[in-house]
């Protein structure tokens, strides 16, 4: 060992290099530390601890200084070095956040991060970390559609108050059909989910028809009145209206909010309405079909038992949404709005704000 060099390990110090060196999961810089320290400890001189860790001798006099000067503690933790790579200047990230701002040239879509780093003449991993930085993701779009309906203040204000605070003795229905839902049977089995290896499924397909789902979501409970049916035409609601009319109990009032679609407001559909004066449908307003409570209800039926579903028939297809509907009733939990309908409002006008400037 070198002179000027006393590698002095105190027992709790000593339990603590055993444990590092001879622990399964440390990392394998830490093991030859650990070795290194208590070699060293033990009085073994530099060559052998050069042999016996495969360290060269600069490496281990390295680390006895560490060890002097930091402790166990110094082992386990690697300096910060500075990149071999000097960092990009302020004035190059500003100019990649302002060419993706401005949109590619010609009649290319969006940016892509080869694009840009031939754009700026940077690395491909430069321009993703200057994207990363500032929240900048040319490659994803959100789809929106704004309401254009002149009372969508008082169509909002008006549905979101039967869902906070329903009129007595009333019954609030969230009413809507799943239209075109297929049966789809596929060409090929799939393979099951293992370990490495998601579930597969056949991208083509043979189609065994279509059903429409009359929906009706209860408000207050939570259940919900549903009828598959062929079409869904006046006629076809009208029937599930007065299935909707058998299922609530007499002396109960109805509150059904619905959309705009022409069916709901079929002349016979309003004929319907004035012999059943119980009845009462509150529209949505124009492209906010979100503001419907039954739509949250079709797309957990999508996700859950439609999208990755196999049915060889149209009876095998209603057969599971009936399943699901009688699941969904055995536990049915209350729907639950907690949405301000001002910030609603408020997002909408600004939203149009927006598209006045730009256009």
């Amino acid at each position: 060992m070198r002179t000027g060099i006393t590698i002095d390990v105190n027992p709790a110090d000593r339990v603590r290099l055993f444990s590092v060196a001879a622990g399964r999961n440390s990392p394998q810089k830490h093991v030859w530390r650990a070795q290194i320290v208590l070699l060293s400890a033990d009085g073994r001189g530099t060559a052998e601890i050069m042999r016996l860790t495969g360290k060269s001798k600069t490496c281990v006099w390295r680390w006895q200084a560490r060890f002097m000067s930091a402790g166990v503690d110094g082992l386990l933790h690697d300096k910060t070095r500075p990149s071999r790579i000097p960092p990009l200047g302020v004035e190059v990230a500003d100019r990649v956040v302002a060419l993706t701002l401005t949109g590619p040239p010609g009649e290319t879509t969006h940016w892509t991060s080869a694009a840009m780093a031939e754009a700026v003449g940077l690395s491909v991993s430069s321009v993703q970390r200057i994207w990363r930085r500032h929240g900048l993701q040319p490659h994803r779009m959100r789809q929106f559609k704004l309401s254009n309906d002149p009372q969508f203040a008082a169509k909002v204000r008006d549905i979101v108050g039967l869902y906070v605070d329903p009129p007595a003795h009333a019954v609030v229905l969230s009413v809507d059909e799943k239209s075109q839902i297929q049966a789809l049977d596929r060409t090929q089995p799939g393979l099951p989910l293992k370990k490495g290896r998601c579930g597969t499924m056949s991208h083509d397909y043979k189609r065994n028809g279509t059903t429409t789902l009359f929906a009706a979501l209860n408000v207050l409970d939570g259940g919900v009145i549903g009828r598959c049916m062929q079409q869904h035409r006046h006629q076809e609601f009208i029937r599930f209206l007065n299935a909707i009319e058998a299922h609530v109990p007499a002396g109960k009032l109805v509150h059904v909010i619905l959309d705009n679609y022409a069916t709901h407001k079929h002349p016979k559909v309003l004929r319907w309405l004035a012999r059943h004066p119980r009845f009462t449908f509150h529209f949505t307003p124009t492209s906010a079909s979100w503001i419907n409570a039954v739509e949250g209800f079709f797309a957990k039926l999508t996700k859950r038992r439609l999208k990755r579903g196999v049915f060889h028939s149209l009876v095998a297809l209603q057969a599971a949404i009936n399943r699901f509907l009688a699941e969904a009733n055995e536990n049915p939990k209350p729907f639950r709005w907690t949405k301000d309908p001002d910030k609603i409002i408020a997002a909408v006008r600004r939203g149009h704000q927006a598209l006045d400037s730009i256009h």
